[in-house]
């Protein structure tokens, strides 16, 4: 297991990975609807009862096209939709069980943001860990 994910250390290159990866994945995917579509493949691994994915279609034909994107990680919520081919991303805080704030953000901010609380519970869950190893050093499968 890599101490770099595990944040155990301390060490200060477990900022710079998560950094890079968030950059990486942005520069290898301009089509940002695919980047969520792929992204919603790899937290469901770890993260299905906390992850809504909502897509593309009616009630009876569904497509694989993302339309948004919810995941529930502690007392945030991250959510990235899409509306006609554009990303809109926003990061809620709730606290006992209201949502006391929402902010809009950058993709770029939602994915690092998104990435550090997935290593946060890296640290206690070794499927979130295998999860997030997979997107920092493996890509999108």
């Amino acid at each position: 297991m890599s101490n770099e994910l595990s944040g155990l250390d301390g060490q200060p290159e477990d900022r710079l990975d998560l950094d890079l990866a968030t950059t990486a994945l942005l520069a290898k995917e301009e089509d940002l609807p695919m980047l969520l579509k792929m992204l919603a493949g790899q937290l469901q691994a770890s993260l299905a009862d906390r992850l809504t994915v909502e897509r593309e279609g009616g009630l009876i034909r569904k497509s694989d096209a993302i339309r948004s994107i919810d995941v529930a990680m502690g007392p945030d919520s991250f959510r990235a939709e899409v509306v006609k081919g554009r990303v809109t991303c926003s990061i809620g805080h709730t606290s006992g069980g209201i949502r006391i704030r929402s902010e809009q953000v950058a993709v770029d901010e939602w994915l690092r943001r998104l990435l550090d609380s997935l290593r946060a519970e890296a640290a206690h869950s070794q499927r979130a860990r295998q999860t997030l190893e997979n997107i920092v050093y493996g890509g999108f499968a």
